[in-house]
């Protein structure tokens, strides 16, 4: 009977000193998200650049179209929520899935409206976002067989409806 008192509290001993003494991740480690730079960042600087070269080289020819329409300026940019961006990521990687798609990224067009979509917009330019990937592959395949470097679009419906703007950038 001794033996058997010695060999649980033996136990009890022993699980007490491996919860003290293992480590174990701190609430705080487990929330943080390591951020990492993204490749192919510009400066403010370079952005102004690219912006000011636009306007010197396209928007004469963009708003003079837009001047056809009884318009001043075509818009020039474009903005979406934050919210609705990470939305609609999730959206799309769920719809590529389903489709035997891995999306990989996501591809901006410049677009315009058109006759038929009311005064408002009519011609007038837009942007909207696609997402890329390539078509999923058996996991028994050994060889990637595809020469094209890019991505291709994946046919999920691309996400418009944003807000544009007609002035330039200015941070």
């Amino acid at each position: 009977m001794k033996k058997l008192v010695l060999l649980v509290l033996g136990f009890i001993l022993g699980a007490v000193i491996t919860y003290y003494f293992c480590p174990r991740p701190l609430q705080e480690e487990v929330a943080e998200q390591k951020i990492v730079k993204p490749k192919g960042l510009i400066t403010i600087d370079e952005a102004k650049t690219l912006n000011n070269n636009w306007t010197k080289h396209r928007e004469k020819a963009v708003d003079s179209a837009a001047a056809k329409q009884g318009r001043k300026k075509d818009t020039r940019s474009t903005s979406w929520d934050l919210d609705e961006i990470e939305n609609y990521i999730a959206y799309a990687k769920n719809q590529a899935d389903s489709l035997g798609y891995d999306m990989t990224g996501v591809r901006v067009y410049l677009g315009v409206y058109g006759e038929n979509q009311g005064q408002a917009k009519k011609n007038l330019s837009t942007m909207f976002i696609v997402p890329t990937g390539k078509k999923s592959k058996a996991t028994a395949s050994a060889l990637n067989l595809s020469l094209r470097g890019d991505d291709d679009d994946i046919p999920v419906d691309p996400l418009n409806r944003s807000g544009g703007g007609s002035g330039g950038y200015n941070p």
